[in-house]
């Protein structure tokens, strides 16, 4: 038995024992994958894994020098009015979650304004850098600075990331105006996601190419910081989540998951719809990881 598929026997034995609603399981180990179903492979919302596959296009158009994580809102997005403060708010702070604006908005919610990144960027900012505060507007107006430099950003990202990883034409939810949501809402199969798991594990290499910088990808998981809340949501990074244990992740509602473990060399992938304990398929992945 391959290591992956250790680990996979391991993990699928202990989603099946607790019941879990897990749709399917991609492993990684060095060379060696394996992966299981419990139900067909169709494309689902990622939910905020979403949030991940925005940094790496902002790390893309970082890499062609057409905006960097200190650009600002006033910058990037002139014709908004801004409250007080938020003209200093930069696409670092806002794929942090730290643009200090109170406006908390999901992507499951009703959104009755007119222009949801006019909605958020109105209101006063207690200072950029300063507050955690999770939401998907937060992603959602960070993808609107770069949709000014490169236009439509899902298909900007068809020639730069989906297409080199064979993800044909995948669909991503659109506000009222046409934007993409960003921080939720792209459906991936779960053998789709794990090349972007892939693609992440090595340092934005794919097949010889390096898509996008590896420093990027380095520092989505490095200059943790700290949410205010409680394990496993107590560090957040670049779009990205510290743990369980020494790996870091890519995490969405009813369980969608991107685990990385640079240690071991490995990632799973998996996705799910499990409402009442979704974060026990990450614990599981790393124990498995672990045996």
């Amino acid at each position: 038995m391959t290591a992956a598929a250790a680990v996979l026997h391991t993990l699928v034995t202990a989603v099946d024992a607790e019941k879990l609603g897990a749709y399917g399981v991609h492993v990684l180990v060095g060379t060696d994958e394996a992966q299981h179903r419990w139900r067909s492979d169709d494309r689902e919302n990622l939910y905020s894994v979403s949030k991940g596959v925005c940094a790496l296009a902002a790390g893309l158009a970082v890499d062609e020098h057409l905006i960097a994580l200190d650009t600002t809102v006033a910058e990037a997005l002139p014709g908004l009015e801004l409250g007080a403060g938020v003209a200093a708010v930069t696409l670092r702070d806002l794929l942090t979650m730290a643009s200090g604006i109170d406006f908390r908005w999901f992507a499951d919610e009703p959104a009755p304004w007119p222009d949801l990144a006019q909605e958020m960027l109105r209101r006063p900012s207690r200072g950029a850098g300063s507050h955690f505060q999770y939401s998907d507007a937060s992603t959602y107006v960070a993808m609107r600075m770069l949709g000014a430099v490169v236009g439509d950003v899902r298909d900007w990202l068809l020639p730069r990331l989906f297409a080199p990883l064979a993800i044909q034409n995948p669909q991503w939810h659109r506000c009222p105006l046409g934007h993409i949501v960003g921080g939720s809402g792209l459906e991936l199969r779960t053998a789709e996601l794990a090349r972007i798991g892939r693609l992440l594990r090595d340092r934005g290499r794919w097949e010889g190419r390096q898509l996008v910088s590896a420093a990027w990808v380095d520092g989505m998981h490095t200059g943790w910081a700290g949410t205010g809340g409680d394990a496993p949501f107590d560090r957040y990074g670049l779009a990205v989540w510290a743990g369980p244990e020494q790996a870091w992740r890519l995490d969405g509602r009813y369980g969608q998951y991107v685990l990385v473990d640079t240690e071991r060399d490995a990632v799973i992938t998996i996705t799910a719809h499990e409402e009442g304990n979704d974060h026990r398929l990450a614990e599981l992945a790393c124990a498995a990881l672990r045996e």
